[in-house]
């Protein structure tokens, strides 16, 4: 069976900058604008409105001065508007050599709108046409407000591209510019105008308002669509536009009948690129491209990926330039960690990895973030455990108030028998070992001094991140280390100073 060729559209340098609070800047769209012709591969690219600003002018000639370089100038188009040759105008001091001119495509708006009969209204359109032809400029046409034409105007939509037919246009691009569509609908209204114009090239313009932006797109190549415009992460005016990532994944997994030729490999990397220009956090969730979606967090998935990659489906995030993760947390189990074990290049004996298990766990219960990168800490926080357990510090109340010494009071069992003290200090732990002091001076035990204090956090971690202190100890016959780990920093050091603790007793 051949296949049929279609055109990908990339519109995130015009429609996305639509999205509320976004603008880029000359150097911005340029660079955007290689990566989506270069690397993205997509067909071709909408880079702006014509008229708009003395800024988007500078920066839609950094683009076509840079295309025209490199023969892309073809695959850069511009927005323009019916306005007697004015925006023609614009393109030709812009450079700019295709025109996406936005007419009328349902009669609400020509009617209400622009207050014009549809003769009048095509002759104005035909008069544009015409001008672009005699400039060199070629020319597509937008039906703004298509999908509300299809559903109470379909004479004049049909009556319109009867008109269409008639000029020298590339291609007739339609605009569910609401985002009202089902995707019933978008099969239904596609089909019949390629039922009956065969020949002529159909762009499909999807938004997203309900959500149903990729499942729209795909109705409409089903439908005999020849060409989707979409938008890097969905950007776009309201709830944005049919994604770039999903619609492409989409594609190439579940319509074996059509080609195209976007790099999916680049997908993720100009996602990132555009979330950091333009401010746009792409959602945890958002499939394809979200910092989640390759991540397994139960346990049992990891284990089934262990087992004949029960879990795997064709949307593998090597496709994409990702990789998959295993999260850490209270529903990791021993194939989750095992897992990172794996890619940090380490191993564990069943009851050590039964250990380090349990302590993630206990670190999720907190609502702790545990990262691969926190693992070698956890593993040796938990290993670091060669005495008996003869000391516990139950509880403890720390505080600090500006213009008075910090202060503690410790609760701490010993073989049994509990004490409680309180003490003041230079800082909150200086003040908990001065109560630790005093309860081993009722013992009458000798603590060691500390003669080192060190701590760090995983590279690349956050303020939220694990901490890790460590603290060296000198007592009369020997120097030791002993290690303290949890969010906050005092925290870690006291659960050091617990072990020491049990040295000392044991």
């Amino acid at each position: 069976m051949s296949k049929k060729r279609i055109e990908i559209m990339d519109t995130t340098l015009r429609d996305g900058e639509q999205t509320s609070s976004v603008s880029f800047s000359a150097s911005e769209k340029l660079t955007i604008a290689k990566l989506l012709l270069e690397e993205l591969k997509v067909d071709r690219i909408e880079i702006a409105s014509a008229r708009v600003s003395e800024g988007e002018f500078q920066a839609v000639k950094g683009v076509t001065d840079w295309a025209k370089e490199n023969n892309y100038l073809d695959k850069v188009e511009v927005l323009t508007f019916v306005d007697r040759g004015v925006s023609i105008q614009w393109m030709i001091e812009a450079g700019a050599k295709v025109q996406n001119l936005l007419t009328k495509g349902s009669l609400n708006h020509l009617t209400h709108q622009l207050k014009k009969t549809s003769n009048q209204h095509f002759k104005e359109i035909g008069g544009s046409i015409s001008q672009a032809l005699e400039k060199g400029i070629a020319t597509n046409v937008y039906l703004e407000d298509w999908s509300n034409g299809m559903r109470n105007s379909k004479d004049y939509v049909f009556e319109f591209l009867k008109f269409l037919s008639t000029q020298p246009i590339k291609r007739i691009m339609l605009p569910d510019t609401l985002g009202v569509l089902t995707p019933k609908e978008s099969y239904e209204f596609i089909k019949e105008i390629k039922d009956t114009y065969p020949d002529l090239h159909f762009d499909f313009h999807a938004h997203n308002d309900y959500d149903l932006g990729v499942s729209n797109a795909m109705e409409g190549l089903r439908a005999g669509a020849d060409g989707l415009h979409l938008t890097v992460n969905g950007m776009g005016e309201r709830a944005g536009n049919a994604p770039m990532s999903s619609t492409i994944a989409v594609i190439n997994d579940f319509m074996p009948e059509v080609k195209i030729g976007v790099n999916e490999k680049m997908l993720y990397t100009v996602s990132k690129l555009v979330e950091n220009f333009s401010g746009v956090m792409i959602p945890s969730n958002k499939p394809v491209v979200g910092a989640n979606v390759f991540t397994q967090t139960a346990g049992i998935h990891a284990d089934g990926d262990n087992k004949n990659n029960l879990y795997f489906s064709d949307l593998m995030p090597e496709r994409f330039g990702r990789k998959r993760q295993y999260a850490l947390g209270k529903s990791s189990g021993k194939a989750n960690i095992q897992k990172n074990l794996q890619q940090l290049g380490l191993q564990l004996n069943d009851e050590d990895l039964k250990k380090v298990t349990q302590r993630i766990i206990e670190l999720g219960d907190k609502k702790q973030v545990v990262t691969k990168e926190d693992l070698p800490y956890i593993i040796s926080d938990v290993l670091d455990r060669t005495y008996e357990e003869k000391v516990k510090v139950n509880s403890y109340v720390l505080t600090h108030s500006k213009g008075l010494k910090p202060s503690t009071t410790v609760s701490i069992t010993i073989e049994n028998e509990t004490f409680e003290e309180n003490a003041q200090g230079d800082g909150q732990f200086d003040a908990f070992m001065n109560a630790v002091k005093s309860v081993f001076k009722i013992k009458k035990v000798v603590l060691p001094k500390l003669i080192d204090y060190a701590v760090r956090i995983p590279p690349g971690s956050n303020s939220d991140a694990l901490c890790e202190t460590i603290i060296t100890w000198k007592a009369v016959d020997k120097e030791f280390k002993t290690r303290g780990l949890d969010s906050d920093q005092t925290v870690s050091a006291i659960k050091a100073t617990e072990k020491m603790l049990n040295i000392v007793v044991s």
